[in-house]
Formats: structure tokens, C-alpha cells, sequence
């Protein structure tokens, strides 16, 4: 149990005592009531809202309440003191021992302390990345990727069960012009000069190993055959190799899915067929004629009647076809069959999306009200793309991709924890800019450094201690000061940063954390720069000296936790 949820639980016991004393009413609705740290900390460690929520429903003075409540909860061991603010807020002051307590916690609960079970095993289903198979990945893939595993991670942290799903768009005309390009590497490959890559193909060499494999299996019998013949078995296998290669760009940084669903396969199953069969039955999905278009119509626009997805009664703007007038599905139809499927497995969907598909979040989330009767949380987040810079100049485009940067690139020129911190070093709705000089660079300005720092620091005080062949005695806390103790204060927050996150689907969070932990303990080593008595290892006092070590590695291993839910090592050492 955290700090936070410990006092929580005190603070229950305390309402409890004074509904049995009939100071309050028994069965007042709770929900509102916080345990958390005050915007100011100079107004404490803790403090409750519990008067200003409880008073109007029991019908008493919110002041006169939380006097009432300051008397019992500083009848509390852990308690220094307890303060009433304003109108009738409530700030608590723990004592010094209640946080020595709380850092031999942190030492006792290593790489668990902040594990949480806020999510009570319910099954979450984490949908990410799900790029076209059409080529390797690029970095208009890479915040995505790295946000829907930082939140996966997370997620089973705070008490979740997780599936990690890639779904395979492998059904759209994107993979016959995949198929087709293949088939044009293929001829090159039998000798023939294909000269420039017509426009509307994919020009990358990276289908020229494609191609070639393509002329081992059939020699030249698709040379001359017609595109009949050659395009479903060419489509299969260049969306197999681009698979392989998305999977080695993932695992790049350090992503590795549970799942890959085929968009081709749910339609082979008849999913979408069954979608459609269940929200008819429901009277979800009529046989309608769309609206013309706003504003001036199209001369070759006709009304067509199409099954109509009722979305307006889940919020949408308009009701939605499932199916395109010569009878195939919609991105939206398969789309609707794929979550419903997603939804038969899991209690919970998360979709992480790239910004630009913003205009079609209310309808999918219509469907998803729709399939699961409202009962199936679904959240899409959606992510901004990123934009690459070398000392504030645009990057050209990669020779290998042909029309973009990949994510191989970057990851092998600054390697895969500086991309994976800096794509959470913002909300990811936010804008960002990847700058290749600044994301490596040495100084407090770039978080990636700043904490990777943090933590190496940290492991070179151990190695001081040991080259100096000091014969530590057993940490005596008491002579950890006020200093000591606000940082022990701060990394107590991290049980607490997981859960809101966990909670907000926002990891970037622990970024954010991780950041102003580092400044805290930076703050504190420079102290001691100036005031040798201050210093982490003095050689003259051992006692201090273990306290300090013991201080200095519970923080790192708070560093350590946040970095791990990132998906980056902490290093300790640096170059």
C-alpha cells in the first residue's frame, strides 16, 4: 500500500468515528474526497479535501467539520501536525520518521516500489503502431510506437492485464500497389532495366530483396503472366517480408507485439458480415441514402442507398455507410468488425492513432458504444507527428526508404533510449520537434541526459565508496536533515505519478517525474560543491556517509523504475 493510499485509509477510519459519533451522517457519497499533496509544499506533505466534499451533503460548516477531523488525525503516529486552511481544507505534516520509514520502503520493495493494483486484473487490449505493411517504419510511426508501449507497460505496472495488438491493414488497394511494385523489383531481378519507378508505385530499395526473392521461387513464369495471376500470391508474400521488417524496426526499440491481427483475414472469417448481422438485429444498421455533400455537389454524385451505421445516437454527426456502393466494405465497416472482435476479448480497448485521423474518432467510438451496449471503456489517443531537424534544419529523406526517414536511421545515430525518452517528453497531442544535435546533447536542457545522468552519478558514489575500501556501518536515518528528506519526499510521489498515469492513459508522466526528480537530486549533489560537509562520501564520518549512500541509491531506484516503464536502461555509467 502506497503513502498515499495508507493515509487514505487513515482518513476513512477517522469519517468512520465520526458518523458513529453522529458528526457526520452514515452513507455520504466519498467519491470526491482526495488524500494529496498540496499545490504549495510549504503548506505541508499532505492534505484533504474531505470537509469542503462532506459538509454540504451533512449539512454542517465545512470549517467547523474539518476541526473535527484536524483532532483525530492528529491522534496519528505518523502525524506531526495538521493545519486548517481557508474555508476548511486540511494540511497534514508527517513526521521525519514516517519518511526514513518510507526511503527503507523504497529499498525493501526495489524495482516494485510504485507497482501498484489500481487495475484489479481487468484486460486491457493496447493497439499500436498498425502502420500500412507497405515499406519499413518511419518516424511518422515512432511516437506512436513508443506512447502505446510506455502505456502498455504501464498499464500492467499499475495492476492490468495487457494484450499488445498490431492490426495489419493487409486488405486496402495500398498492398496492390504494394504487389505491383514487388512485381516491377521482380522483373529487375531477372535482368531486365525497369528504368525510373513509375509514379504510383513504391520507389524504396528495400523491395529490391523482395524482388529477388520473388525470381528465386518462380524463375520467369510471372514475367508474361497476367496481373491476375501473379497479384494475390505477390501481395501475400511482399506483405509478409514488410511484416518481417516492420517486426525488426520494432524490436530496433525494443517492441514486441502479442498480437497481429490481419485485416484480411477478419474479412475472410466474415467478421464484418457478423458486425453487420448483430447491429441489424439491434436496429442499428438501416438501409439508407446519404445526404449529398455540403456545398456545391459533384455533377457525377448520385444517391445510392448503402447499410447506414446509426451513429448519430452514439454522438456522431452523421450516420456512417459500412459498405461502398459496389459492395465491399468501408475503412469504417471493417473497421466496426475489427473492434468488435477486439471487444469479444477484452474489457477495455486502447487505440493509438496519428493525429490525422482526428475526424474519425466519434464515429469508431459510436461503434464501440454500439457493440459492447456502452459497457467497454475505449479510449484513442492520438499523437502528433514529429518533426526532424539537424541544427534547426529539416533532414532529408532517406535513399533506402526513397521518400521518408526511417526509424533504423535514427535509431542506429543516437540509439533506441534517446528515442524512446524524447517521444515521451511531451503530451503526445503536442507538436514535437526530434532534433538530431539537441537530443544528445550534455546538458540540463535535455531531459534524456539529465536523468540518465542522475542515475549514473548515483552508481559513482558506490564505486567511490568501494575504491575507497570504506567499511560502511548500517544506515542511521536519523542523520538524514531536512534536505535529505524532501528528496524522499519526492520519490515517494512515484507510486502515486504511476497511477495517474495509469489512470489518464498519459505516460509521458513519468517523463515529466523522472525530470523534476533528477533536478532534485542534482540540486542536492551541487550542494555539496560548495559545502564539503555536504558531500554524499565524507571519508571522516561513515555514519553520514551510509545514510547518504542509502538516500542516494533509493533514489536511484526510483530512476530506474520510471526508466523501465519507458522502455529505457539507466545507465551507470557515461561517456
Amino acid at each position: 500500500m502506497t503513502l498515499f493510499a495508507r493515509f487514505a485509509t487513515y482518513l476513512n477510519t477517522v469519517l468512520d468515528q465520526l458518523e458513529q459519533t453522529g458528526d457526520l451522517p452514515p452513507g455520504l457519497d466519498r467519491k470526491g474526497v482526495t488524500v494529496e499533496p498540496p499545490r504549495d509544499p510549504a503548506h505541508g506533505d499532505l492534505a484533504t479535501n474531505a470537509a469542503m466534499v462532506l459538509a454540504k451533503p451533512a449539512g454542517t460548516n465545512p470549517r467547523a467539520l474539518s476541526e473535527k477531523i484536524a483532532e483525530r488525525l492528529r491522534a496519528i503516529d505518523e502525524v506531526a501536525d495538521v493545519s486548517v486552511a481557508g474555508p476548511g481544507f486540511l494540511n497534514m505534516r508527517l513526521t521525519d520518521a514516517t519518511w526514513r520509514a518510507e526511503l527503507a520502503a523504497i529499498h525493501a520493495e526495489g524495482a516494485d516500489y510504485g507497482r501498484s493494483d489500481q487495475g484489479q486484473g481487468i484486460h486491457v487490449n493496447v493497439e499500436y503502431v498498425s502502420a500500412n505493411p507497405t515499406g519499413p517504419m518511419h518516424m511518422g510511426h515512432c511516437r506512436g510506437a513508443v506512447v502505446g508501449d510506455a502505456l502498455a507497460t504501464l498499464l500492467e505496472y499499475a495492476g492490468h492485464q495487457v494484450t499488445r495488438e498490431y492490426y495489419i491493414n493487409d486488405a486496402g488497394g495500398q498492398v496492390d500497389v504494394l504487389a505491383r511494385s514487388a512485381h516491377l523489383r521482380y522483373r529487375e531481378a531477372l535482368g531486365e532495366d525497369v528504368g525510373a519507378i513509375p509514379e504510383g508505385l513504391y520507389p524504396g530499395d528495400y523491395l529490391v530483396p523482395v524482388g529477388q526473392a520473388l525470381a528465386a521461387e518462380y524463375g520467369d513464369a510471372m514475367i508474361a503472366a497476367p496481373e491476375s495471376a501473379w497479384l494475390a500470391p505477390f501481395r501475400q508474400r511482399a506483405v509478409a517480408a514488410m511484416m518481417d521488417m516492420i517486426r525488426a524496426d520494432l524490436a530496433l526499440l525494443g517492441i514486441h507485439h502479442d498480437l497481429f491481427s490481419s485485416e484480411a483475414a477478419l474479412q475472410a472469417a466474415g467478421k464484418p458480415e457478423a458486425a453487420e448481422a448483430w447491429l441489424r438485429e439491434q436496429g442499428l444498421v438501416y438501409d439508407g441514402v446519404l445526404e449529398a455533400p455540403k456545398g456545391e455537389t459533384p455533377d457525377d454524385w448520385e444517391p445510392v442507398e448503402l447499410p447506414l451505421f446509426r451513429s448519430t445516437q452514439f454522438g456522431d454527426d452523421q450516420d456512417r455507410p459500412i459498405k461502398k456502393s459496389d459492395g465491399s466494405w468501408t475503412y469504417f465497416g471493417a473497421d466496426l468488425a475489427y473492434h468488435y472482435q477486439k471487444a469479444q476479448a477484452a474489457d477495455q480497448l486502447i487505440d493509438i492513432w496519428g493525429a490525422d485521423h482526428a475526424g474519425t474518432v466519434k464515429r469508431i467510438q459510436a461503434a464501440v458504444a454500439a457493440l459492447t451496449g456502452g459497457k467497454t471503456r475505449f479510449d484513442v489517443k492520438l499523437v502528433q507527428m514529429v518533426r526532424l531537424l539537424r541544427d534547426g534544419e529539416p533532414v532529408k529523406m532517406s535513399k533506402r526508404a526513397g521518400n521518408f526517414v526511417t526509424l533504423a536511421d535514427v535509431v542506429e545515430e543516437v540509439g533506441k533510449d534517446v528515442v524512446r525518452f524524447t517521444m515521451l517528453t511531451r503530451k503526445a497531442d503536442a507538436q514535437m520537434d526530434f532534433d538530431f544535435a539537441k537530443v544528445v546533447e550534455a546538458s540540463k536542457d535535455n531531459p534524456v541526459f539529465y536523468v540518465q545522468y542522475a542515475h549514473a552519478r548515483i552508481a559513482s558514489l558506490g564505486r567511490k565508496a568501494q575504491e575507497a575500501g570504506l567499511d560502511l556501518p548500517m544506515p542511521d536515518l536519523s542523520r538524514l536533515g531536512t534536505v535529505e528528506l524532501d528528496l524522499v519526499k519526492r520519490a515517494a510521489q512515484f507510486p502515486r505519478i504511476v497511477e495517474a498515469a495509469a489512470h489518464n492513459r498519459e505516460p509521458h508522466r513519468i517523463a515529466f517525474y523522472l525530470n523534476d526528480l533528477a533536478a532534485a537530486f542534482h540540486g542536492w549533489w551541487n550542494m555539496g560543491n560548495d559545502q564539503p560537509d555536504l558531500r554524499v562520501i565524507l571519508p571522516n564520518d561513515l555514519v553520514t556517509t551510509s545514510a547518504r549512500l542509502f538516500l542516494s541509491q533509493g533514489i536511484g531506484q526510483i530512476i530506474r523504475n520510471g526508466l523501465a516503464l519507458m522502455g529505457v536502461e539507466a545507465l551507470s555509467e557515461m561517456q
